[in-house]
């Protein structure tokens, strides 16, 4: 009652101050339910304290929300899938049974289109008769409209609407209706997860943190062939690019199985880095090597630039510094069975770059011969430092620059949070190398990590007069 009154004043403030043509029942009836904090047209009282009471039946002809959860789940911490059963009243038409398909057929744009829930259901009255239910939006009054009743005659069917009480239950509702029944009204509702093979990956809010446990087993309830979900803990580890996280259902296993670009991947979750929202990026850059190419992979992981390319008949030095990375690459190269074009280094990328990157460039670039198809891919995917590494290249050779097309081309990875990320990120190189690459460079938008952070990848052949120093004479 207290709260009809306050509508009641909110209406008297908000609505009268307009001509009365413009006011009408339904803008009235949203305005009440805006405020009451119930759904447009349904007023029932729930008891505070009937979480694990039955629940009540509801009659509601105009409600544009009717399959949500029961109300008495707002604020469940631990799932009680019993607790989400509630009964509504929706209609429904009797027909004869051998004449269901053709009513369906008939009525397909009034019929309740609801996954999960049946169509037809029996008559517990008559065993030769069926009820076909209607979609309560569509027929919101319980009453057919002229076309449909048309079509009934038709079919010798009576167009008079029954009340079929259909009760909803966990199953019934989907991972979203759930966790938006459960979290405080007004909160962001998370359903959205990265899967690496049987594992369900979430980044929670704060507010999120105390339904975690919920929200995990929800996500697995709803996802099939999801045996564990975990919650990122802490922010990426820029060493090691691993990060701590939390198991809140499911089995306590992180050794996982993934496929991309239809090749297959084993790793340790906890303890590697893996991004399936980075496929495509590997798939581009992948895409870009010919047989008989070398490709340096500076910061490798457990090898999604690196054993594609050695798929390409590429010859990969690949390096990582984690010694977590370093075994699952090499575990991923006998796997796919590429590991004799692999080789693979446990070093920092400082080091890697001043040693097998510089010896091998030193041996093959004077051997290059005019009009050689040989060439040269260096990836830096560390977006968060791989910008900062790029001062390698200056003079890490020695001698007299080899022909222009032989020179090495870089796909350098960076975030940015600047207005122009593609300006940003390349005179942040430019600063890195100590020479302007106008002209001669390329941007690549690869993803929107958050709002106001992009990640780019950079691509440019490394100018000859940074690359290499001459000797003196």
């Amino acid at each position: 009652l207290w709260r009809l009154g306050y509508c009641a004043r909110l209406l008297k403030t908000n609505h009268f101050r307009t001509a009365a043509s413009n006011t009408s029942f339904p803008a009235v009836r949203m305005l009440l339910a805006q405020h009451s904090g119930r759904i447009p047209g349904l007023f029932v009282v729930v008891k505070k304290n009937a979480f694990f009471t039955m629940p009540e039946t509801v009659e509601d002809k105009t409600n544009p929300e009717l399959y949500l959860p029961h109300p008495g789940v707002r604020g469940m911490t631990l799932l009680n899938r019993e607790a989400f059963k509630r009964t509504v009243v929706v209609p429904a038409l009797k027909v004869r049974k051998e004449i269901v398909h053709s009513v369906l057929k008939s009525l397909k744009q009034s019929v309740l289109q609801r996954p999960g829930l049946k169509r037809v259901v029996e008559d517990p009255e008559d065993e030769d008769s069926r009820f076909v239910i209607l979609d309560p939006h569509k027929v919101p009054e319980f009453s057919l409209g002229e076309s449909e009743q048309q079509v009934l005659k038709q079919l010798s069917v009576q167009p008079e609407v029954s009340k079929y009480h259909l009760e909803l239950t966990y199953e019934n509702f989907k991972s979203e209706e759930i966790l938006r029944a459960v979290l405080p009204e007004g909160q962001e509702v998370t359903s959205g997860f990265s899967r690496v093979g049987h594992i369900a990956h979430l980044n929670l809010r704060d507010h999120q943190l105390p339904y975690r446990h919920l929200i995990g087993q929800v996500i697995m309830d709803k996802n099939p062939g999801v045996t564990c979900v975990v919650n990122k803990t802490n922010i990426i580890d820029s060493t090691y690019r691993n990060f701590e996280m939390e198991v809140l259902a499911g089995e306590n296993n992180l050794v996982t199985k993934v496929k991309e670009n239809n090749i297959a991947y084993e790793l340790d979750f906890s303890k590697v880095y893996w991004n399936p929202r980075l496929s495509t990026e590997h798939g581009r850059i992948v895409e870009l090597l010919r047989a008989g190419d070398v490709l340096f992979d500076v910061f490798a992981g457990v090898g999604p630039f690196s054993i594609p390319a050695a798929k390409r008949k590429c010859r990969v030095f690949a390096n990582d510094l984690n010694p977590e990375s370093y075994t699952w690459l090499l575990h991923n190269c006998k796997l796919n069975k590429v590991d004799s074009r692999v080789k693979a280094f446990n070093m920092d990328g400082r080091d890697f770059l001043r040693g097998p990157v510089r010896e091998e460039l030193s041996k093959e670039l004077p051997l290059l011969k005019e009009g050689q198809k040989t060439a040269f891919h260096i990836v830096m995917n560390l977006p968060a430092l791989a910008v900062e590494f790029l001062d390698v290249f200056r003079h890490l050779l020695v001698g007299e620059p080899c022909s222009p097309a032989g020179l090495p081309t870089v796909h350098c990875y960076g975030f940015s949070k600047h207005s122009d990320p593609a300006r940003d990120i390349q005179e942040r190189a430019e600063a890195a190398l100590g020479t302007s690459l106008a002209g001669r460079c390329s941007t690549y938008l690869v993803r929107n990590v958050a709002p106001n952070k992009e990640m780019l990848c950079l691509s440019f052949q490394i100018p000859a007069d940074v690359l290499y120093k001459r000797p003196c004479p």
